[in-house]
């Protein structure tokens, strides 16, 4: 875990430092819009031809303009054309044949994706479905694990081949934050296992993430508290209103 963490932070110092160092090549009007690099050393950027991306010189890696271009995650970018939403690799050649009304970015080798008539999907980083079913909304993954919502507005999670973690159904879910879960019901948000089962019994009007072992939640009176992961109270930020 130690090394996983600092190899994101030196990650992200490095989009950094080529991100500042282009722009003092080039600066900032020369685009209409632009976002940072990202390995191997390319951006997205937008000028009067259209969207596209660039290398560390400035050149544009192929020829083809788009509606709109997107940050390169695992080698694959996000791409908006008058046809859907699909993903290129850095060479500019489409990922697979087909067209989506809307794409995310590649995160752990799955990429959410949504489909004309509005059901979303998991991809595979070939472009191939990832599973066969079909949801009504699909979020990214964190830790081999994602959230899903059904077409009754009923949320649970799944791995990576589409299998349910813990088959439990929420009003509202979240992806797992260090082995819990943000979940709702009729009685409020908590936090959940990875087997989908509560962490306490009370309910609270929002909750966010456990930071070291502690969260911030906003109680059903207005309250504001901080609690730990048996929901004891830790800090009042703000009697009941």
């Amino acid at each position: 875990m130690l090394m996983h963490n600092f190899a994101g932070i030196l990650l992200a110092l490095i989009r950094k430092e080529l991100f500042l160092l282009f722009l003092l090549v080039f600066p900032m009007s020369y685009f209409y819009t632009y976002l940072a690099f990202h390995p191997p050393g390319l951006a997205a950027v937008r000028d009067e031809s259209g969207a596209y991306h660039i290398n560390l010189s400035g050149q544009a890696l192929y020829r083809a303009r788009y509606t709109r271009t997107f940050g390169f995650y695992e080698e694959r970018a996000a791409v908006h054309a008058p046809d859907g939403w699909y993903h290129i690799l850095p060479a500019g050649q489409a990922l697979y044949a087909a067209r989506y009304a809307w794409c995310g970015n590649f995160q752990e080798g799955r990429c959410p994706a949504r489909l004309f008539k509005h059901d979303y999907l998991h991809l595979q980083l070939d472009g191939s479905d990832a599973y066969p079913e079909r949801y009504r909304y699909a979020g990214d993954y964190r830790d081999g694990i994602a959230a899903v919502q059904r077409e009754d507005g009923l949320h649970t999670h799944v791995n990576r081949e589409g299998k349910m973690v813990h088959g439990r159904w929420f009003l509202d879910l979240d992806v797992f934050h260090k082995r819990y879960a943000r979940a709702r019901d009729e009685q409020g948000w908590h936090h959940i296992n990875q087997s989908g089962q509560p962490l306490y019994q009370q309910r609270f009007t929002a909750v966010e993430p456990f930071y070291n072992g502690q969260a911030r939640v906003e109680g059903l009176d207005g309250s504001l508290l901080v609690i730990d992961e048996q929901a004891e109270m830790r800090v009042i930020l703000r009697p009941p209103q």
